[in-house]
């Protein structure tokens, strides 16, 4: 009798072991082998916030893998819970779930390159974007603000978001303005499905970068700010190409300021109208704004572009000179003077044709 119940007893955990190696196989099989072994890389998208069980799901609902109790339980056992990235990511069938999840821990996701330019204003920054169709004009300038929106008079857009606790450089620009000036232009290798305001950071550290210690203590030893300093650049990128131009450029509006007469700067007045001409209107001439540099003295409300290193090095380097007059011919020459008589000789010979 006890010789039986041995025997079942020796049958009943042998049974179970079987169960329990068969049971692990079938996991081991699961997780390491791939449900396919060939197929093409897809699209695989973890939104912010979505939970394991989530993912799981849509990678065997996409049929990535073989079953989610696979994935759910190769996460636990490796305690990446916490660690996948949010995402679009290139994924395929025959991948096993460890390299699956090495990609999502380590967010290998899948990259784009995006290029500004410099020059663009906020304006041209939000179209590029909506034409390649990641963002919507809007979004943007809910981020960035709105292209010369004064926020102390106006009250009915959203105010922009406010970084100047994460970059000290914001700090002398005026709250009541936007980002216009600081976006700095660069090509930039982001992540598909990154939020805007994600990538309008990347810029903002760029600029951080780009505007070294020693420059910002070369602005702040001739007593201006960075925002005067990025006013004056903005106005040299739109106005002149090359940066020993730029410099001479730079060092007359900085004379006209002193001696109080109007810079008279054409780019300012193509900013306000959205025209993109050389050919200014005298009507547009007086149009009652802060970035209207014909009717107003010294540097517009705000930048007017984002302007490239060049630039800003020619705003904090100005060269001097005998010049008080300036313009860019049609072929894109500087061509400076010295008294308002040569600059209207200049004017015929250049621009009259």
């Amino acid at each position: 009798m006890n010789i039986k119940k041995t025997n079942w007893s020796t049958l009943i955990i042998l049974c179970f072991l079987f169960f329990v190696f068969c049971f692990l196989i079938y996991i081991w099989q699961g997780i390491y082998l791939p449900k396919n072994s060939s197929a093409q890389e897809e699209m695989f998208l973890i939104e912010k916030g979505e939970s394991l069980r989530e993912i799981a799901h849509n990678l065997e609902s996409q049929n990535l893998i073989k079953d989610d109790i696979f994935f759910i339980s190769y996460i636990f056992l490796t305690g990446d819970v916490k660690k996948i990235q949010a995402g679009e990511y290139l994924i395929s069938s025959c991948q096993t779930i460890p390299e699956i999840t090495r990609k999502f821990v380590k967010g290998q996701v899948i990259k784009e390159k995006i290029t500004i330019i410099e020059g663009w204003d906020m304006r041209d920054v939000a179209w590029y974007f909506e034409n390649r169709g990641m963002f919507q004009a809007e979004e943007i300038f809910e981020i960035t603000g709105f292209p010369k929106a004064d926020y102390s008079k106006t009250k009915d857009l959203p105010k922009p978001k406010d970084f100047s606790d994460e970059f000290s450089f914001l700090k002398d620009k005026p709250k009541n303005l936007g980002l216009e000036g600081y976006l700095f232009p660069d090509t930039y290798e982001i992540n598909r499905g990154e939020g805007i305001e994600e990538i309008i950071e990347r810029m903002l550290i760029n600029f951080d970068k780009k505007l070294s210690l020693s420059l910002r203590q070369e602005i702040n030893k001739q007593e201006k700010t960075i925002f005067e300093v990025i006013k004056m650049a903005s106005l040299l990128e739109k106005e002149v190409k090359s940066i020993e131009d730029k410099k001479l450029v730079c060092g007359i509006l900085w004379k006209r300021i002193e001696n109080s007469i109007p810079l008279q700067v054409d780019a300012t007045i193509t900013y306000i109208t959205g025209k993109n001409t050389t050919k200014i209107p005298k009507q547009d001439l007086e149009i009652d704004s802060p970035y209207n540099t014909y009717k107003y003295r010294g540097l517009p409300l705000g930048p007017i572009c984002n302007p490239g290193l060049d630039s800003i090095l020619a705003a904090i380097y100005p060269e001097s000179s005998e010049f008080w007059y300036y313009l860019s011919s049609t072929n894109g020459e500087t061509i400076f003077s010295k008294t308002l008589e040569e600059h209207n000789q200049a004017k015929s010979l250049y621009l009259l044709k």
